[in-house]
């Protein structure tokens, strides 16, 4: 199982420019439209996607832009929607990394505390800080690529999992665990164990922090914005798109059982705080805006989601260079392409479904895109798909 840190794979091409003329009669929409279509048409078969939805907020626009290309199903079904939802894999990671934030902030616990303080039972990473879980710089290995959890899973994929089965196949009981290493490397782990210190500092479940802090928040507007641990209710699943497996890579070896179905309907029990929400694009850029600007974060704490740590190294950067162009913050991320420059942005991926967005601060613009599968590495363009939106509001004078 594979999430993506998207901007790592982003062409360096300037995409072809598209130039409205003054009396050019296309919308916006229409042009970013065909921006999907485009993308539908020629990757349709490699990436096995029938849907694109795309939501681009504009500064001082009383709403969002939306684009959508495709049918909810592969091969037919209903035209795909703004309203229909997606999952939206790591994106998940920035709610967590703000649950935790907020609660520093209301004085429950710091950054600098460690899995030996709140999860004692996990001693091999006592020392380990949940500062160094938010930043992927824990050296905890991530138990989705473990083959027996991958074989597992596909056997019985409406199982009920629960954290503590999940981080068992990177830390036995009976064996103990290896000890964390140095740098940087991305592990869905660390974000389950900041679901645990969430848990045990707060009293509640996971799930009743997120609903009380953001689902409930009527200035955060998350209108179809859900997490469930385990099974969607027929209520969200019956408005979400379906979503392909459809990656023979090496790494998703034990879930080759799954290659080519329809994950909609199977549990996501296997991802929680790592990567457990849905929602859709447009909701997205909601909460995408709400991470850099607002009132969701205090300075202090926005200051510490925003710090970066180097992706080569894992050392701390004040920003990203062209000899350095990705750092990682607490569940965001930020780049510097040379067709873009510097933005902030995130790929979640889960089974079936990719989710992008991207935050280009001046001026203020961000969007959002769902494809509905999960390709090989190799053949996920969402990168090359976000360079060419990004130039079509270039050319139209939005950016």
């Amino acid at each position: 199982m594979r999430y993506v840190v998207m901007a790592f794979a982003l062409s360096l091409l300037v995409p072809a420019a598209k130039v409205l003329s003054a009396g050019d009669e296309r919308t916006l929409q229409a042009v970013l439209k065909d921006d999907l279509q485009q993308y539908l048409t020629s990757r349709r078969t490699i990436e096995h996607i029938s849907a694109l939805s795309l939501s681009v907020n504009l500064p001082r626009e009383p709403s969002n832009i939306d684009a959508t290309v495709g049918t909810t199903q592969y091969g037919g079904g209903a035209p795909v929607t703004s309203a229909n939802i997606y999952q939206i894999g790591s994106n998940t990671k920035a709610f967590t990394a703000v649950t935790i934030l907020q609660l520093e902030a209301e004085g429950k616990l710091t950054l600098e505390q460690t899995v030996g303080k709140w999860l004692p039972q996990y001693p091999a990473w006592k020392d380990v800080t949940i500062e160094r879980l938010l930043h992927m710089t824990s050296g905890i290995p991530t138990y989705d690529n473990v083959q027996a959890m991958q074989a597992a899973y596909a056997a019985d994929p409406t199982k009920d999992w629960s954290a503590a089965e999940l981080i068992a196949y990177v830390y036995p009981t009976t064996k103990g665990a290896p000890p964390p290493t140095t740098g940087w490397s991305y592990s869905n782990t660390n974000y389950l164990l900041a679901q645990l210190i969430i848990e045990k500092v707060s009293g509640n479940s996971y799930a009743d922090e997120l609903k009380q802090r953001f689902f409930r928040n009527p200035a955060l507007h998350l209108e179809e914005t859900y997490y469930e641990q385990h099974l969607y209710p027929p209520s969200v699943v019956d408005n979400m798109v379906s979503g392909y497996f459809a990656s023979k890579d090496a790494d998703n070896a034990g879930l080759q059982p799954l290659y080519g179905k329809d994950v909609r309907d199977l549990s996501v029990s296997w991802t929680q705080g790592a990567g457990g929400i849905v929602s859709t694009p447009q909701d997205v850029t909601r909460w995408s805006r709400a991470l850099y600007e607002g009132d969701l974060l205090k300075p202090k704490q926005r200051q510490e989601l925003m710090s970066i740590v180097s992706a080569k190294t894992g050392m701390p950067i004040k920003d990203v260079t062209p000899e350095d162009p990705r750092g990682f913050g607490l569940g965001v991320a930020r780049s510097l392409v040379p067709s873009i420059g510097k933005f902030w942005y995130y790929e979640g991926e889960t089974l079936g479904y990719r989710m992008v967005y991207a935050w280009f601060p001046e001026p203020d613009v961000v969007l959002a895109v769902g494809i509905n599968s999960q390709p090989d590495a190799n053949e996920n363009h969402a990168g090359k798909l976000l360079e060419t939106i990004h130039a079509t509001l270039h050319n139209t004078g939005n950016l």
